[in-house]
């Protein structure tokens, strides 16, 4: 079996703490609500933004975003409202029921660390996030 390397590794984690917050929003909720949403909530919580503004800050495309945009107001987690003094730009906000959703979501993100502290240990946990916030300097290898 082939061994897997730090890319695999880091990926199957991410998968499997992911699968493991959607779970549990499932588990108490009937609205669904994807990953690529879940990452523009966190974007424009307690904030107003511009759509443009929002689509250059997440790794989707400005299309892609758009339509999560219009998914998210459909389900009356965001609103899109007009800007004053242009037809054109409209700003991102969330609707009261949209920031009790990201709280929750939030909560349920914090017991999973929780637990996975119990697991490996607090000075593992903390140790892993000093490693993935530093500057891995990895812009110049893309392309």
């Amino acid at each position: 079996m082939k061994s897997r390397d730090v890319i695999d590794l880091l990926s199957e984690r991410h998968e499997l703490l992911r699968r493991l917050v959607e779970e549990k929003w499932n588990k108490h909720h009937n609205i669904y609500i994807s990953n690529s949403e879940w990452c523009i909530l966190g974007r424009v919580y307690k904030k107003e933004l511009m759509i443009s503004e929002v689509a250059k800050d997440v790794d989707f495309s400005r299309q892609a975003t758009h339509k999560f945009i219009k998914s998210l107001e459909a389900k009356g987690l965001v609103k899109v409202i007009n800007v004053e003094h242009s037809k054109k730009h409209k700003a991102i906000q969330m609707t009261e029921f949209g920031q009790d959703c990201f709280e929750k979501n939030e909560y349920y993100k914090a017991v999973i660390v929780q637990q996975l502290i119990n697991t490996i240990g607090e000075d593992q946990v903390t140790k892993l996030k000093k490693i993935l916030k530093l500057n891995w300097n990895m812009e110049h290898l893309k392309a």
